[in-house]
């Protein structure tokens, strides 16, 4: 017979076996994916513990990398998980992100040509292209000898396009001293050929960056790991 009287929470479980408390003595390392998430929620529901919620949702997405980009309704489903314990999983994901793009950027690497671009940038557009089907955007600044200062998501956009903001674009380059910059992006399709939009739109920024002394050096597209340069095709307006 089940004791109805019985504690199931995390609580009631030997210290050494909470994920709290074996993350402080054992380090995060020697925890699952599971324990790790349930340190996040911090707290399940009536009769589902936080490491129980925590396997159904690791049992539902398989890895955190699924987890990331998830349609929000696919979240609701979970009985317990409201708006604050998914936005703290969700911070979670983004920090892991971001950590990553730390990683692999060379620091203020000097940029000669759209390889030495392609070359910082395709590990980050790679990890987001595999997750999204959507566009990617981003922009490099530079300092005034061509190093990198950063490389920052501008905007994001549906499969055909971003929509990437001109006026955002060049107040953030000012707020960060830039004297130039290059913009990145993929076409989910793979063909890297310019569409009109994104030739529009590079014509309106170079216009922008001469009024405000920023030069905009480049505009890459990429796609399938190749990759379009307009200016080594002379087409920068």
């Amino acid at each position: 017979m089940i004791d109805k009287n019985k504690k199931s929470g995390i609580k009631s479980w030997p210290q050494d076996d909470r994920p709290r408390e074996k993350l402080l003595k054992k380090g995060a390392a020697a925890l699952s994916n599971s324990e790790l998430l349930a340190i996040l929620l911090r707290t399940g529901v009536k009769g589902v513990s936080a490491i129980d919620l925590a396997r159904q949702i690791i049992d539902k997405f398989g890895t955190f990398r699924n987890m990331n980009h998830t349609d929000m309704r696919e979240w609701k489903k979970f009985k317990g998980l409201g708006p604050a314990k998914i936005a703290q999983i969700q911070a979670a994901l983004e920090i892991g992100r971001r950590f990553r793009e730390v990683e692999v950027l060379p620091p203020k690497q000097k940029i000669a040509s759209a390889q030495d671009v392609v070359r910082n940038i395709m590990p980050q557009m790679s990890d987001q292209m595999r997750d999204l089907k959507t566009e990617v955007f981003k922009v490099v600044y530079l300092n005034s000898n061509n190093r990198i200062i950063e490389i920052a998501d501008a905007a994001t956009g549906t499969v055909n396009h971003a929509m990437p903001i001109v006026r955002e674009i060049i107040h953030a380059a000012l707020q960060k001293f830039a004297a130039a910059i290059i913009c990145v992006h993929n076409h989910p399709s793979a063909n890297i050929a310019p569409s009109p939009e994104d030739k529009k739109f590079t014509q309106e920024l170079t216009a922008a960056g001469k009024l405000m002394d920023i030069k905009v050096l480049d505009h890459i597209i990429i796609g399938d790991g190749n990759y379009f340069s307009f200016a080594d095709e002379g087409i920068m307006g």
